[in-house]
């Protein structure tokens, strides 16, 4: 099994930064990915950003150019660097691992408990 561990967010006045981590923990797996999505009030979970296993990124169109994800493969940890945050960005922000499981051959994706993230002037 996977445990994640988010810390980071809180609350930022508008153009300041925040600092998202997320570490995996457990044995017998392997990462293949790992992404933060977030979920606003009265709105869908969407994905912000992910990185895989061989470092290939992606953003949401809506985060490119603020947003970097970073992860460090020797901790199971992935960051999201949020700078000149905007009141839309406001929501809960989820870790989410994609891992493959050794003693059950099969892929699994995880969650984190989710973090709160407030813009606000």
């Amino acid at each position: 099994q996977v445990q994640l561990v988010e810390s980071g967010g809180g609350l930022a006045q508008p153009g300041e930064s925040l600092r998202l981590s997320c570490a995996a923990s457990g044995s017998g797996f392997s990462i293949r990915a790992m992404a933060w999505y977030r979920q606003a009030p009265g709105k869908q979970r969407e994905l912000v950003a992910q990185i895989t296993s061989g470092g290939t990124t992606n953003y949401a169109d809506s985060v490119k150019g603020r947003f970097t994800i970073s992860r460090d493969g020797a901790k199971n940890t992935v960051y999201l660097e949020m700078n000149s945050l905007k009141p839309e960005d406001t929501a809960v922000y989820y870790c989410n691992v994609r891992a493959y499981i050794i003693a059950l051959l099969v892929t699994t994706t995880y969650w984190g408990q989710g973090t709160q993230v407030t813009v606000s002037s």
